[in-house]
């Protein structure tokens, strides 16, 4: 273990990508388990890490968002956001905030809102006269709603490795990706005086609001549309992705008509370098998960924490110190499959429904987005926008430390996560 973790870490440190780092720590691990005779599993492994039907809905998802966002209805959706919101003190960060509610599901993914945003709400907010490293603040908040509100590519890692469902997980989502996108507005209105926000002068007209909606209407209707199809049954996770592709498609190529052919190959082709890494990732550390499981690995850590408590309620917040800590460092997507397998059956020996399990873990680890030192989300927003990191984080605290009180709600009272699930049967 300790060989392993060394490895791991100084790899890691030393700036080599994280999915080779996952592959060469499960090589160490083998190679110190028996010499060279457990090396022909390596092919094998890395291809049964990724041989699940499930995996095939984030390309489809990840390009439909490249679909939508290229052909402008997501800039539909800013609209009708800075409509509802925009004229209250602080209407801009407001509108930002309900936008990423929005965006969130198109893509399910917080760097590409972040990314998004940073190009488009950050550069309109500052000429509103907000601080840059404010908007970069509200804009890293709001994008991790993005893997919390389905669709998600999170929650489809983590069912599709645990077996547990994906559409319970979507629906686990929605109300605490809401209640994110609630107390980070709740937060802007109640700092904007102090921090002179600006304000509108004038309130939207009722027919400006109906205007806007019935621009983003075409937008608006997809996520409804994805998750209403998978959870009433008629379609699988997959099968509502591939549809998604087609409509962002049918609405961009046929109705907008604003789509070439030079824009859909650059589409694709960030698509397959967006799934590439994570694909690799997840291979890779399917390699070092197999080497901790033979190890038994999963069982001394699970039965580390119960020695120190048995009793529920500390297990699960030492459970969540672990996920954040563990955040802070690691990119999201290889913590996810490391310690999805670790902690699960350390969640079922202590009672908690599978789902609330998983909303937890990927809700900890998204908050991680936005955390320094090495948040995906605080680093795309900071190269699109030039701002310093260190500026930004000044001002996102506050958001971390509201949204820290979404995580452990969602922990400690299951309805929050359970509510939608158990109405549609996809709970115990």
């Amino acid at each position: 273990m300790v060989l392993v973790a060394v490895t791991f870490f100084v790899l890691l440190l030393l700036g080599m990508p994280v999915g080779l780092v996952l592959g060469v720590a499960g090589l160490t691990g083998l190679i110190d388990m028996g010499g060279d005779q457990f090396l022909s599993m390596v092919p094998g492994r890395f291809f049964s890490g990724l041989n699940l039907f499930a995996f095939l809905a984030m390309p489809f998802f990840i390009l439909a968002g490249e679909i939508m966002n290229r052909s402008g209805m997501t800039l539909s959706l800013v609209n009708f956001a800075q409509a509802l919101v925009g004229w209250l003190r602080g209407g801009m960060a407001h509108s930002n905030m309900l936008a990423s509610v929005l965006f969130a599901g198109l893509t399910g993914s917080a760097t590409a809102d972040a990314a998004a945003f940073g190009n488009t709400f950050v550069p309109a907010m500052k000429k509103a006269g907000y601080r840059g490293d404010y908007a970069c603040a509200v804009t890293a908040a709001g994008s991790i709603i993005g893997p919390i509100i389905p669709p998600s590519t999170l929650a489809i890692i983590y069912g599709s490795l645990m077996g547990v469902s994906i559409a319970g997980l979507f629906a686990a989502g929605i109300i605490p990706g809401l209640l994110l996108c609630l107390v980070c507005m709740c937060l802007i209105a109640a700092t904007a005086r102090r921090l002179k926000l600006p304000k509108d002068d004038t309130r939207p007209s009722l027919f400006r609001i109906f205007k806007e909606f019935r621009a983003s209407l075409l937008a608006l209707i997809l996520p409804v549309f994805i998750l209403g199809s998978i959870l009433l049954g008629f379609t699988t996770p997959t099968e509502a992705a591939a549809l998604a592709v087609f409509y962002a498609l049918f609405v961009g190529c046929v109705i907008y008509r604003n789509i070439s052919w030079s824009d859909l190959y650059e589409m694709l082709a960030r698509t397959v370098v967006i799934c590439g890494i994570i694909f690799l990732i997840i291979a890779s550390a399917s390699i070092l998960g197999w080497w901790m499981t033979f190890n038994q690995i999963p069982q001394m850590i699970a039965d580390g924490f119960l020695s120190i408590s048995e009793t529920p309620a500390i297990v699960l917040g030492m459970i969540i110190v672990l996920l954040l800590f563990i955040g802070l460092f690691m990119d999201i997507n290889a913590a996810l499959i490391i310690l999805a397998p670790v902690l699960t059956p350390l969640t079922l020996s202590i009672g908690m429904d599978p789902i609330h399990a998983g909303m937890i873990i990927i809700l900890a680890l998204t908050i991680s987005l936005m955390t320094p030192p090495v948040g995906a989300c605080l680093f795309v927003l900071a190269s699109v926008t030039g701002e310093r990191i260190e500026s930004i984080t000044r001002y996102l605290w506050p958001f971390i430390l509201v949204e820290l009180g979404v995580l452990f709600l969602t922990a400690y009272w299951e309805p929050v996560s359970l509510f939608i699930p158990s109405l549609f049967g996809l709970s115990g």
